[in-house]
């Protein structure tokens, strides 16, 4: 189908650097495909460290005028911003839709959330307080002040166009920092659709860059951005493997680090949980984006005295979720981004019945008249799981319920930490003691306690162990862009 958009020049096709919309200096373009239909259906620049360098170069340009600039102005611009997203949340729904395949009500939700960071950060922006320090003697005055760290390099993931690349820049924007990025490549429309507004929303020259890089451009593009001393921050969400090569990239020039990587998100359902509870959280937190998220459940552990209630209930659920493409209204499922998501999905599954695990809803691709694509996978729940099963050992990333039997809290404690990985974990029980035990117990970032979304503009977004490091949204985010300076004055 035709995408069409109420305001069509938010359908950009060029990068943003300093306030110009360009084509790749090399001259290269690349297709973007939708997921649903497995076809092209526009193309973007394909970008070289040429286009990185000169993005680089507009945003330090741009940093001293842009960190001298008020607070209460940068909150000003990031506020218009905010407006000028909400006012176009239907076009920016369709392009999230099309480009990454979510249903069109996720796709709005979506818009939704990445506005509520901007949001926040915008009245962020002029609560970054300093402290002054009791001095040790009457003859000194001591002092912090917070200044921004400089020019950041964000990279963003495919599955959240809008919310990653909102949750990064509008921290950095915040805090007083300049931006160069480059979203995923899968899903580069919707950001350079942000790009648009920010530049109608009134934001300085050279404040805020956008590359775009197909994946075999993309190390090309960053490994400029590690390398150059004038980029500050490193910003990430996405692979573990990745982010230990930006790690280590960016150790020559000591940059700052936030690295969101991946999960293996435990869901626990002890035997005085409430059910009916447990179920529509498991289905609201694993089967959003159809289950391609960082902190969707991975492995689910259900106490053996309900495992069976349990699961009549889940497979219930599980069994009428609808599937199909964006354009249709009543779609709670769509595609999986690409061929290479739904070869991992099958892999999974076939790994675990030839294991033993029983495959009692779904576990299959699905393709017929409503789903006429190659990237569609039913809605899968699996028993007779263990830890040795490849499901249980990497995230899977599409919509499978890998359940597992156990029989006591110590026991799937051990298990739910049994993982190099500490994102998001979650646990359901009735019982107030076991609540505080296990939750500090777990060993993540983030905990939902008897609840399955978790994520929130006001909330500190972020892992612990292979999971990486830094936190993205609340108070605490604006932190990861700022650098404490201590002034000692002699009177």
């Amino acid at each position: 189908m035709p995408l069409t958009l109420t305001v069509a020049e938010l359908l950009r096709s060029q990068n943003f650097i300093n306030a110009e919309w360009l084509d790749a200096a090399e001259g290269g373009r690349f297709n973007v495909v939708d997921p649903a239909m497995d076809t092209a259906f526009t193309s973007v620049p394909d970008s070289s460290a040429i286009d990185a360098r000169a993005a680089v170069d507009a945003a330090h340009a741009a940093l001293p005028a842009w960190k001298a600039t008020p607070a209460k102005q940068r909150a000003q611009l990031l506020k218009r911003w905010h407006a000028l997203i909400l006012q176009h949340q239907e076009d920016l729904g369709k392009l999230i839709s099309r480009e990454q395949g979510k249903p069109l009500a996720e796709g709005r939700g979506e818009v939704l959330y990445a506005a509520s960071y901007v949001e926040w950060f915008a009245e962020e922006a002029t609560r970054s307080y300093g402290d002054i320090i009791a001095a040790p003697m009457p003859s000194r005055r001591m002092m912090v002040l917070k200044e921004p760290v400089g020019v950041v390099a964000a990279v963003t993931p495919w599955n959240f166009p809008a919310a990653m690349i909102a949750r990064k820049i509008a921290p950095a924007l915040a805090a007083g920092c300049t931006v160069v990025a480059k979203p995923a490549e899968d899903t580069p429309l919707t950001s350079l659709a942000l790009a648009r507004l920010a530049e109608l929303a009134g934001f300085p020259a050279g404040v805020l860059n956008l590359v775009i890089a197909s994946r075999e451009h993309a190390a090309a593009v960053v490994d400029v951005w590690l390398a150059d001393s004038r980029v500050r921050k490193i910003t990430f969400t996405g692979s573990t493997p990745v982010g230990k090569h930006l790690a280590r990239g960016s150790a020559s020039t000591l940059k700052r680090l936030s690295l969101e990587l991946g999960g293996n998100a435990p869901f626990i359902v002890f035997e005085d949980a409430d059910l009916d509870a447990a179920v529509d959280g498991l289905m609201a937190s694993k089967f959003r984006n159809g289950g391609q998220t960082c902190v969707c459940p991975n492995r689910v552990f259900v106490q053996r005295t309900v495992h069976d209630a349990f699961v009549e209930k889940l497979v219930a659920r599980v069994g009428s979720l609808i599937v199909g493409p964006a354009h249709l209204a009543d779609s709670q499922i769509g595609p999986m981004i690409n061929a290479r998501a739904v070869e991992k999905i099958e892999r999974h599954v076939a790994n675990a019945e030839a294991l033993g695990a029983k495959v009692l809803v779904g576990g299959r691709r699905l393709r017929n008249s409503r789903c006429d694509g190659p990237n569609y996978f039913e809605p899968t729940v699996l028993i007779g799981v263990d830890g040795g099963m490849d499901c249980s050992c990497e995230e899977t990333f599409g919509p499978v319920v890998p359940i597992t039997c156990f029989d006591d809290e110590a026991e799937v404690i051990k298990a739910a930490n049994d993982t190099p990985f500490g994102l998001a974990a979650y646990f359901y029980s009735r019982d107030i003691a076991r609540c505080w035990r296990v939750a500090g117990a777990l060993e993540t970032g983030i905990v939902g306690i008897n609840e399955g979304a978790i994520s929130a503009e006001t909330a500190p977004f972020g892992g612990v162990k292979e999971s990486g490091y830094g936190r993205e949204g609340s108070r605490y985010g604006l932190d990861d862009y700022l650098q404490t300076k201590y002034l000692c004055q002699t009177i």
